[in-house]
């Protein structure tokens, strides 16, 4: 077997369900509420600083501290829970994610809400990770990625209409209502699973040794490095966007989440289109994709100075963002017999990007590049990412090469 072979075998049949799409629609629900809590944390920064009596830079980490709870969290649950069944992993996931949001709006301080969007953090995704595996588990192997980025389509639309929602209610009522929002949420997704998740029994050969087996295949390393690089471009935009839309294109602030609506709407579409040809050439698209978002960075500060332009490059740039599905079929792909630790580490990776393209444009803005700078960083992480894409296409071409001698 090749390492870009599907490591699960392409003849065994799909766990047999009443209703396919109900079980994925109960998984994408769980990536809205994610989706939302995520995202929204970053539009009400001023309303925690307010609420709390902290600066608008201190408050700012309350997000980091989510971000270490998904990058800690996602190996810790998945390797622990390795001989649990899914849907039983997947509920105490959406227990523990309901329980300290609902904690975090209810923090007495500061250091109180750090603590809380921590724990919030560490399901977030050991959560994907099994869903991608039970979503990919319910159809033949060539419709793979398209359930995968049909579960995702929740943290996509949660861009579209959970954050507007929880923003609105925040500066309406108070921002400890947003997370009561996104709790509420969560019970409805473990509603929603324990109705219609298939209740198959663990794996009896499961154990943490195996699934900590993954982290010694040199392509599942590879795979994460092109996420945590190669997406980075999209974070690096995406985290100055309300800045660049109010100093460089002029809009007025409540023109901003109407432009933050256009990447959820390309996120979205991304995530229904590409898929389709993912099944067909999984590393092919991966590879189309890095390269598609390294142009469309690279043209980001030529947009910047017209909302249409602007909107159209802020458009096709979250169509980009679709290589995170891509990514997660490949990691299942080459993780052999660990299958929950690799497509759980999928979204450490992506929150290490999450940390690294907002870090670097930041520096390019802060030593004097323009507000648009983060737009050729992210160019070059993209082209990083590709770079990794490259090597990895290598080491199957090797692969491929020896196994071909030992049949000879």
């Amino acid at each position: 077997m090749s390492a870009s072979a599907p490591a699960l075998d392409p003849g065994t049949p799909p766990v047999r369900v009443p209703h396919v799409g109900l079980v994925i629609l109960a998984l994408a629900v769980g990536g809205f509420a994610i989706g939302t809590t995520e995202f929204a944390t970053m539009s009400m920064l001023p309303l925690f600083a307010q609420g709390l009596g902290i600066d608008a830079p201190t408050a700012g980490h309350a997000i980091s501290a989510y971000a270490l709870g998904v990058v800690v969290g996602a190996p810790v649950i998945t390797v622990l829970g390795a001989r649990m069944p899914r849907r039983a992993l997947l509920l105490m996931l959406m227990a523990m994610f309901t329980v300290f949001n609902g904690l975090t709006g209810l923090s007495p301080s500061y250091h109180w809400m750090l603590v809380f969007r921590f724990l919030s953090g560490l399901p977030h995704g050991a959560y994907f990770g099994v869903g991608a595996l039970v979503a990919s588990s319910l159809v033949p192997a060539n419709r793979r990625t398209r359930a995968v980025g049909q579960m995702f389509l929740g943290l996509t639309c949660a861009t579209i209409v959970g954050v507007p929602l929880a923003s609105w209610l925040g500066q309406s009522v108070g921002w400890r209502w947003s997370f009561a929002l996104v709790a509420l949420l969560g019970v409805a997704t473990m509603s929603a699973v324990y109705a219609f998740a298939p209740d198959t029994p663990a794996d009896r050969n499961a154990s943490p040794l195996r699934e900590l087996g993954a982290l010694k295949r040199p392509q599942v390393w590879m795979t994460l490095g092109i996420g945590a690089i190669g997406f980075g471009g999209l974070f690096a935009v995406y985290t100055y966007l309300a800045d660049i839309l109010l100093k460089v294109t002029q809009l007025s602030l409540d023109a901003v989440p109407w432009v933050m609506g256009v990447f959820g709407v390309g996120m979205t579409l991304g995530n229904l289109v590409v898929p389709h040809f993912a099944d067909r050439a999984l590393m092919r698209t991966a590879g189309a994709l890095l390269t598609w978002s390294m142009v469309i960075l690279a043209i980001f500060p030529f947009t910047a100075g017209h909302v249409w332009t602007l909107g159209a490059t802020v458009f096709l740039i979250g169509m980009g963002g679709a290589l995170g599905t891509v990514l997660q079929t490949r990691l299942m792909d080459v993780a052999g017999d660990a299958q929950g630790l690799a497509a759980s580490l999928n979204h450490s990776a992506f929150n290490a990007a999450n940390a690294l393209g907002p870090f670097l444009g930041g520096l390019a803005i802060a030593h004097g590049y323009g507000w648009t700078s983060p737009g050729w960083v992210g160019s070059g992480l993209a082209l990083g990412g590709l770079l990794l894409w490259f090597v990895s296409m290598a080491m199957d071409r090797r692969v491929d090469a020896m196994t071909a001698c030992e049949s000879c």
